[in-house]
């Protein structure tokens, strides 16, 4: 009986795995692990297992950032040894958002990306009832150590290999403007919406600082592809 029982388990095995590699299978595209990563997908259990996959591989990272924002792919930027930009690129916009033309690396606009999909135009639409048409920043790329409040610390900042992006703010779809330094500390739903945005960022940026976490981001989002779930 046990044999049979062991015998059974192989056979539900087997026919799970064809069923996924099967070109007729029912399995949806974003529960079928063997289909890359898509910005517009709905979320299920394996969209984060699917974005670690393409956020270490950068010719995946580039493929499926092509359906989902305006940029140019760029040559190597190497200003040093700890300045290093690869996969770069200029991004001008991820989904229905624009950008002044800043340069980045693929893996952070792949995540800036998903959070505009999955995260920031709900919020957007919970709290101000429109749609968010631009984000502004101040930067991704930047050749220096990190800022501490008590002057620089003796690491690189991850905005020297532009794995790192600064928001400073967004405009909204009927004009209005809303901006962190202002608009964080009041009451209402521009606060509101704020906070919200901040929120879902960190379930697509390991890390992510905002005007809470000191004096230095009282102005922005800091925005990180790289770390170990820090949301604060």
């Amino acid at each position: 009986m046990r044999h049979l029982f062991k015998a059974g388990l192989v056979v539900a095995l087997i026919g799970c795995i064809a069923a996924v590699f099967h070109h007729d299978t029912p399995l949806p595209d974003e529960w079928n692990p063997i289909i890359p990563l898509h910005v517009d997908a709905p979320i299920t259990p394996l969209t984060a297992y699917k974005l670690r996959l393409t956020m270490g591989d950068d010719a995946r990272c580039l493929a499926v950032l092509e359906d989902a924002a305006d940029f140019r792919s760029e040559s190597p930027l190497e200003d040093s040894v700890d300045c290093i930009i690869s996969p770069r690129i200029t991004l001008r916009r991820v989904g229905q958002a624009k950008l002044r033309a800043v340069e980045t690396r693929c893996q952070t606009a792949l995540r800036m990306a998903m959070w505009e999909r999955h995260g920031l135009q709900a919020a957007a639409e919970r709290h101000m009832g429109t749609m968010v048409s631009e984000v502004r920043h101040f930067s991704s790329y930047s050749c220096r150590k990190m800022r501490t409040g008590s002057g620089e610390d003796a690491g690189m900042s991850t905005h020297a290999t532009a794995n790192a992006i600064d928001i400073s703010g967004f405009v909204l779809k009927d004009g209005r403007t809303v901006d962190l330094k202002r608009d964080w500390p009041k009451i209402g739903p521009t606060s509101d919406f704020l906070r919200d945005a901040f929120q879902s960022a960190c379930l697509w940026f390991p890390v992510a600082l905002g005007p809470e976490f000191n004096a230095l981001h009282a102005d922005h989002f800091h925005l990180q592809t790289r770390g170990w779930g820090f949301c604060r």
